[in-house]
């Protein structure tokens, strides 16, 4: 196991030794305040062996090592774990220096790696903030808003049974007065429908396979299929319960979609532009995309 495992797998140990800590029981006498959380005055949290540790590396470590670990701590318990992690590393750190670990073969150019692998983190970082700005984001979402037509949707009950007999026969008893919602809970075959009386919700036409969405969008409100619908699945009979225009959803409600768009879309054009004013000698010929085997459907395209 390397040494960053064992680190990661002693990280994880404290991470859920602190919670159960934390709630045990408390002494019959009552317990003292917590202090407040405070910092010394030169910012110095501790210092071991002559290296100063202050919150800007317990930041560091939270970020390396992820909020998970810590997300069930008080923020004393958090710094107190963070701060002891950061000893521990540093002591480790010293030690491996006594050790001249540093001056192996593989050291320097792993170390440039890591290196390097934060100089790009630091940069998109400072490109996203730079440029996935408020306006930015509310222009997406206007132009998009802008492209998307109208769309009806329909709400709809079902009953899916297995023969259209079946289904004649069962329309008849609703239009004799039996209730749809409890004629879809015993018998029909979809799951969905036995749980909720056959409601599907709102959905476009589009959702659905072609026989049951035109017999859906021809109905209106509260009328009943006339015939059994099939499809792929069986036959259907088929409760319009309402319809309506689709609503468009908010800024708000896709902000976070918008944002990670965005932050793909900008740091993706950095690279680009760095890659188009770099001279890069590549002495390994990049793989050519391959043909799909005959008779293979083609590839689904990711927006």
């Amino acid at each position: 196991m390397t040494a960053r495992l064992l680190l990661s797998a002693a990280m994880m140990t404290l991470a859920l030794a602190a919670p159960a800590l934390a709630q045990a029981p408390a002494p019959a006498a009552p317990a003292a305040p917590a202090p407040a959380l405070t910092t010394p005055a030169d910012g110095i949290l501790a210092r071991v062996q002559g290296v100063e540790i202050r919150q800007a590396d317990l930041d560091a470590a939270e970020e390396d090592i992820g909020g998970q670990a810590t997300a069930q701590m008080s923020p004393e318990q958090k710094r107190d774990y963070l701060l002891s992690f950061v000893i521990d590393l540093t002591l480790a750190a010293k030690a491996a220096e006594q050790r001249n670990v540093q001056n192996g073969p593989d050291f320097a150019r792993k170390l440039t790696y890591y290196r390097n692998k934060l100089l790009v983190e630091t940069l998109l970082n400072d490109e996203t903030r730079t440029r996935v700005t408020e306006a930015e984001m509310r222009k997406i979402y206007d132009e998009q808003r802008a492209r998307i037509t109208p769309e009806e949707e329909v709400r709809a009950r079902h009953i899916l049974v297995e023969t259209e007999d079946e289904a004649k026969a069962l329309i008849a008893q609703i239009r004799g007065g039996a209730n749809f919602e409890t004629i879809a809970r015993e018998k029909s075959k979809d799951p969905g429908g036995q749980r909720n009386g056959g409601d599907l919700g709102f959905f476009t036409k589009a959702q659905m396979v072609p026989e049951f969405a035109e017999a859906a969008f021809a109905m209106q409100p509260g009328q009943l299929s006339t015939a059994p619908v099939k499809s792929q699945f069986g036959w259907h009979i088929i409760k319009v319960e309402e319809r309506r225009q689709r609503e468009i959803p908010s800024f708000e409600q896709v902000r976070g979609q918008i944002e990670d768009f965005l932050t793909r879309r900008v740091q993706a054009d950095l690279v680009q532009r760095l890659r188009s004013e770099a001279q890069v000698q590549r002495f390994v010929a990049p793989l050519q995309p391959q043909a799909p085997a005959p008779g293979a459907a083609p590839a689904t395209p990711r927006p």
